[in-house]
């Protein structure tokens, strides 16, 4: 019998290679990286202040340059303007009227900007100059001497009662 256990082999594992060692703790760690990163995206909450950008706003074509670039419409013969209505265009926010005759100034908004100041002589646009104040109007023409092409007026407050 004595020969029967000398021949059986102990059951004491062999220690594992390095590689396998180090293959294991890689997955481990990968495993672990992997449940750290899914906790906090799962908890994450938004900044306070943090806002979505705006959506871009869609811009309508121009129907006549666009007509004028694939050649359906005519183009305007050169030197020729396509005039704005220029009265649409403006608005009269405010008047200082000067002690001096031909004095002051008129505060006028432009395509629906901010309103900007502009003195007796001063050019508000291309070919328009402001020629002068009076009351509640503010009269535009091509030169300071020139007849006025242009009359601003300041709307009526409501009700329609001109103050004294």
């Amino acid at each position: 019998m004595a020969t029967a256990s000398r021949s059986k082999k102990s059951a004491v594992a062999t220690p594992a290679p390095w590689g396998a060692r180090l293959a294991t703790f890689a997955l481990w760690a990968l495993a672990g990286g992997s449940v750290v990163y899914w906790g906090l995206r799962l908890f994450d909450k938004p900044l306070p202040g943090a806002a979505l950008a705006p959506a871009p706003v869609a811009s309508t074509p121009d129907a006549l340059a666009l007509g004028r670039l694939l050649g359906m419409v005519p183009a305007p013969p050169p030197g020729a303007q396509a005039a704005a209505p220029v009265q649409g265009r403006m608005a009269l926010v405010g008047l200082l009227a000067g002690r001096e005759s031909g004095g002051g100034a008129a505060l006028i908004s432009i395509d629906g900007l901010p309103a900007k100041p502009f003195r007796v002589g001063a050019t508000v646009e291309a070919g328009l100059v402001l020629q002068n104040v009076t009351g509640r109007e503010a009269h535009l023409g091509p030169a300071p001497g020139a007849a006025s092409t242009v009359t601003l007026a300041i709307p009526l407050p409501p009700g329609g009662v001109q103050p004294q």
